[in-house]
């Protein structure tokens, strides 16, 4: 089998190591440290299935247009790839699902006094969205009703977010541990891929600093069994299947749930119509059986095959530019990948890099490596990633130091309802 991946990042390039076990790959547009590269246009490659990596392209219609040409494609169309393109939308299908989330309320341009108003009747944290995509950055929580005030004033009138903003969603704040977890949907079924994921936002440790796409991430949490990831499943994404159904969505890839743990009971925080980005990277290379024959049963839309995963740990560091992420420097020479992958249970994936007229790999964004350790347990893993991390290095990297150090998550264990 052959099969075209699009995409140019870390989550890509995972999912180009995990499938060259089963079929040949073609990566497009790839990049300097993902083999398989090509700058050809995924219309222009000749695959069997093409597997869109990045929301950009799903909601631009890309698997539509590849469809539309008799194309097997791992991913949705537009009308699916709204539930990440508009949280204001997917907040009313889930409503409509009957899915537990935040209280919330959407407001355009026009209504930034009402958006104000509407923040000073909620208790801190405070939290807003823009509706559009905005590459994970999009959201401000804060205990902070000024703060709050002006970021709604800000992304509403276009300076902060562009046209991706000019519609928010302002919500309750929560508070708890989060919790990603995946289900493969061929548009009539979830199926669970029996794991689960925490991934850490925040540029700095302990939390703090500017929301980014993600620093790093750990799978499995511990203390979740196989019954608390279906109970979820039931909660939200069974009940989010059939209302994509109802309406007349034929939804054919990823269900990217993330939850808040909260005191009350988990609520959705949102979906995501992609793998994550680096949920992805501590996932598929733990994928068991035959991923791209998996994949082709989704985009065909009859999934028989049962996900599983081996259960070692996965643990991966995500080392980023300096200026990240405001402003990212790139050019810079990497130095120390040959040394940090040579370590037993390492993996490196190249989520930003270039290379330079003397062939070295550069930074060419803002997030440029996912440093992955694995191992049986999820401390041993920590501790192979961050010796990775050790190796490697280039002026003004930055990253954090305690991705999966303080692991927590309350199911009462008397199972999630």
């Amino acid at each position: 089998m052959k099969v075209c991946v699009v995409g140019s990042g870390g989550r890509e390039h995972a999912f180009a190591t995990t499938l060259a076990t089963d079929a040949e790959v073609v990566v497009t547009p790839g990049s300097a440290g993902i083999p398989g590269s090509t700058e050809k246009a995924a219309t222009a490659v000749d695959a069997d299935l093409y597997v869109i990596g990045p929301e950009v392209p799903l909601v631009n219609g890309l698997a539509d247009e590849l469809r539309a040409s008799g194309r097997h494609v791992f991913g949705p169309g537009t009308d699916g790839a709204l539930l990440e393109a508009s949280k204001a939308w997917m907040k009313d299908l889930v409503h409509a699902a009957g899915v537990p989330t935040a209280s919330y309320a959407a407001f355009d341009q026009t209504q930034v006094e009402e958006a104000t108003e509407f923040l000073s009747t909620l208790h801190p944290p405070y939290v807003v969205k823009t509706d559009g995509l905005a590459a994970g950055k999009g959201v401000l929580v804060t205990d902070n009703l000024e703060e709050a005030g002006n970021d709604a004033r800000n992304k509403l009138s276009g300076v902060s977010f562009g046209n991706a903003g000019r519609r928010i969603v302002v919500e309750e704040g929560l508070t708890g541990p989060e919790l990603s977890l995946f289900a493969l949907c061929d548009g009539q079924q979830a199926v669970l891929i029996p794991t689960s994921a925490q991934d850490h936002k925040r540029l700095h440790d302990d939390d703090h600093g500017p929301n980014t796409g993600g620093m790093g991430c750990y799978s499995p949490m511990p203390d979740l069994g196989l019954d608390d990831l279906e109970a979820l499943m039931d909660l939200a994404v069974h009940p989010t299947v059939v209302e994509l159904k109802k309406r007349g969505i034929d939804y054919r890839g990823v269900l990217f749930a993330g939850f808040m743990m909260t005191k009350d009971g988990p609520k959705l925080l949102e979906y995501n119509v992609r793998f994550g980005d680096p949920e992805a990277q501590v996932i598929l290379p733990r994928f068991e059986g035959n991923l791209s024959e998996t994949l082709l049963e989704v985009a065909k839309g009859d999934l028989t095959s049962q996900p599983t995963v081996s259960a070692d740990a996965m643990v991966t560091v995500v080392l980023a530019s300096e200026g990240y992420p405001a402003s990212p420097r790139i050019g810079d020479v990497i130095h120390g990948l040959d040394e940090a992958r040579a370590i037993e249970g390492v993996t490196v994936f190249c989520a930003g890099v270039d290379s330079n007229i003397q062939g070295d790999l550069v930074t060419n964004g803002g997030r440029v490596l996912n440093v992955c350790g694995r191992a049986p347990t999820l401390g041993t893993a920590r501790e192979i990633a961050y010796k990775a991390v050790d190796a490697i290095s280039w002026p003004g990297m930055q990253h954090r130091t305690d991705i999966g150090a303080s692991i927590e998550i309350d199911t009462n264990r008397e199972g999630i309802k």
